[in-house]
């Protein structure tokens, strides 16, 4: 066992004086399913009721992000995001809080022993999605400018502490079929709506601030900003239904074995 792996587990031991409840056993899965060390699998399944309260503190926080102006994005005469946009429409905008509210409630669901597999396959997608999805666009599209830096900073790893913690809902989810179907038709409807074919008026995905406005509450489509956005989303969410369904054939060959 290297040093780090050794001081991570002597960590996780401190913490289970604390939160010593049961954890599900760990399965052995692969690393391209299971990257976390066991020891930070298990110090993460352990905190699940703070992550889980530190998710939905997080999910308010979005919420509002969306809805004010806590920076210079919205043109002006229109307040925040979910002003320019319908109200039929605001489950479609606010992807990350929704992500963190998932991911929230699948952890609250698991440690309930309520059986929620499509909450946990969302979840799962979301982390994946928009954990990896806004640090992309934040580093690579947007730059810091025109933020503050401790909210750019803040957006970055948040949004990558999303992505750890997909990786611990395979010990308590079992991902069906059926459950990745839904978190597929959820996002990939959201990947549809965002940038090809928005069903109802206002931009439904989130504004990039190297998209320049056109009009109050039109961000320019036709920059490669918004393609290449675009694009990642939507191989993110490939790549989240391939871990998913590889997630699933891995455990159904444990258990068969």
């Amino acid at each position: 066992m290297s040093a780090v792996n050794r001081a991570g587990r002597r960590i996780e031991r401190a913490v289970a004086r604390y939160f010593d409840a049961p954890l599900p056993d760990g399965e052995g899965l692969p690393a391209h399913v299971a990257p976390l060390p066991d020891w930070l699998e298990d110090l993460g399944l352990r905190l699940a009721w703070p992550i889980a309260l530190v998710n939905l503190v997080g999910t308010l926080f979005g919420f509002w992000y969306y809805a004010g102006r806590p920076l210079d994005l919205a043109p002006p005469l229109v307040e925040g995001q979910l002003g320019a946009a319908p109200l039929l429409a605001y489950p479609l905008v606010p992807d990350s809080p929704v992500a963190t509210m998932f991911i929230g409630l699948s952890l609250v669901a698991w440690r309930l022993d309520i059986d929620a597999g499509p909450l946990h396959a969302l979840a799962f997608f979301g982390c994946i999605k928009l954990g990896l999805w806004t640090p992309f666009v934040q580093l690579v599209l947007n730059g810091p400018g025109g933020i503050a830096a401790w909210l750019y900073w803040f957006l970055v790893l948040s949004h990558l502490a999303m992505a750890v913690e997909a990786f611990l809902i395979h010990r308590y989810a079992r991902f069906t079929v059926g459950s990745v179907a839904v978190a597929l038709a959820w996002y990939g409807f959201n990947d549809v709506v965002d940038y090809f074919w928005p069903v109802l008026e206002g931009p439904h995905h989130t504004w990039l601030r190297a998209e320049p406005f056109v009009a109050p509450g039109v961000p320019d489509h036709t920059v490669l900003a918004h393609d290449l956005a675009a694009a990642w989303a939507v191989v993110l969410t490939l790549v989240a239904t391939f871990l998913a369904l590889a997630t699933r054939v891995e455990k159904v060959k444990r258990g068969a074995a």
